[in-house]
């Protein structure tokens, strides 16, 4: 595969960018993680995801101004060279690097868990390692065609969504003939030790999950480099994030708790299959499996998109080897597309070596990348508005964000809250020692490269 320039082709449509943000943020994070998150905090985690979902959005207004200023390939990475610094950008780009692949091995290991729901006997491994393969292939493609598949790809999962919604309202409104013995309706919600079962500490705790299932959500970010009308597209799909949350997050999540007491929902599967299960719809649960496990696809296949091109950025700005500037002739940066899927090998490893407690540890890893993301991507925007003249007319930002600046030093400060959160727990304070380790590593190769450079 030949390179002909080093140039990405701007192929991807309002309607495709539209899809990518619903997809990223429609994810595993939803389907999978969200039965941890209410396991540890009940009810109470739909205020969870309502507090998580304002704060993201706070971020992606920040990236979106930035972004429609100067709409590039590496985004947020270059924004933090930019404006901060070489290494501050080194540190981003890099990180983001590590987040998608660390979210997309949470995201192959929930595939290998929902074929395990047809086919218990297949060791979970072998789905991780053909999935990985097959996504691989597809981002080989054009730009073109990768946002045509996460256009259907999200599609189906939006259409489950709102069907699921619909019917979950219709069970309760005029119940089922299938009789369970679990009470349903609204009241479950606070029934069951009441709407903060686990007090403060049980819905503070369940910040880490909640946030983990918003990473990803700056892709929107990275596709301003591909996107054919960035100053339009970008605000758009951005714009449409607080509807996204309570549509997709809230909502769906209060009428499974209100179906099901949520002392129920098994943590080791998804809700949205359990549910369904329990009522007695087997062909319902095997229907919306399929949903779970095309939003799975959609995850990894945008994971490998987003770290490619972040990559890119890196080495057009000299902070990645040169190789990865290669284009095809398609327009993909493939030596990057090539790199990220070895790198996902290691979640088959994973997936054979500790199968039971691997997506907690994935996803902790994972929180920690996301949020350091998100906390530089506020830091560049703070740098970035001090740096523009106030009295420079065209300096003036096309799509401000809102609140300026308490908003996001609120935003700034929560992140920096669940990032303290990570210590707390057994589990997640793996995620501090191999996230301090990780930006350490980095320091020190940045100090070589600039050396030997």
């Amino acid at each position: 595969m030949n390179s002909t320039s080093e140039t990405l082709m701007r192929g991807l449509s309002a309607r495709h960018i539209r899809f990518i943000a619903l997809g990223s943020a429609i994810g595993t994070g939803l389907f999978y993680g969200s039965a941890e998150a209410i396991r540890q905090a009940g009810p109470s985690v739909l205020l969870a995801y309502l507090l998580g979902g304002a704060v993201i959005y706070l971020v992606l207004r920040s990236l979106g101004e930035m972004a429609v200023r100067s709409p590039v390939a590496g985004s947020f990475g270059e924004y933090a060279t930019q404006y901060m610094g070489p290494m501050a950008g080194f540190l981003t780009g890099w990180t983001y690097a590590l987040e998608m692949v660390v979210v997309c091995l949470a995201d192959v290991t929930a595939f290998g868990v929902y074929m395990g729901f047809w086919f218990p006997e297949v060791p979970r491994w072998i789905w991780v390692l053909s999935i990985i393969f097959f996504i691989g292939a597809i981002n080989l493609l054009s730009v073109k065609v990768f946002g045509e598949v996460e256009f259907w790809l999200s599609l189906v999962k939006v259409l489950a969504i709102v069907a699921m919604i619909g019917g979950g309202i219709a069970i309760l409104l005029w119940g089922t003939s299938t009789d369970r013995g679990a009470p349903q309706g609204v009241a479950n919600l606070w029934n069951d030790g009441g709407f903060f079962p686990h007090g403060l500490a049980g819905f503070v705790g369940s910040f880490m999950i909640v946030m983990f299932a918003f990473g990803g959500t700056e892709i929107i970010g990275v596709t301003a480099g591909e996107a054919k009308d960035p100053a339009r597209t970008i605000p758009q799909a951005i714009n449409t994030v607080p509807v996204r949350i309570i549509l997709f997050y809230v909502l769906t999540l209060a009428v499974i708790m209100s179906l099901y007491p949520w002392r129920s929902i098994d943590s080791n599967s998804s809700p949205f299959v359990q549910i369904f299960e329990g009522l007695g719809f087997n062909s319902a649960a095997t229907v919306l499996n399929v949903v779970v496990v095309t939003a799975a696809l959609s995850a990894i296949n945008s994971d490998i998109f987003a770290a490619g091109r972040m990559i890119y950025g890196m080495a057009q700005r000299g902070q990645a080897p040169a190789i990865m500037r290669q284009v095809s002739r398609n327009g993909v940066p493939w030596m990057t597309v090539v790199v990220i899927t070895v790198a996902l090998l290691i979640g088959v490893v994973l997936n054979y070596a500790i199968e039971e407690r691997v997506f907690v540890m994935i996803a902790s890893v994972a929180t920690f990348a996301t949020i350091f993301v998100w906390l530089m991507i506020l830091l560049s925007h703070f740098r970035f508005r001090a740096l523009s003249a106030p009295t420079d007319i065209s300096a003036a930002p096309s799509f401000p964000v809102p609140g300026w600046p308490y908003l996001q030093v609120f935003a700034t400060a929560f992140l920096v809250f669940v990032m303290i959160l990570l210590g707390f727990s057994a589990d997640t304070r793996v995620a501090l020692f191999v996230g301090a380790a990780w930006l350490l590593l980095l320091t020190v190769g940045y100090r070589v490269s600039r050396q030997t450079g």
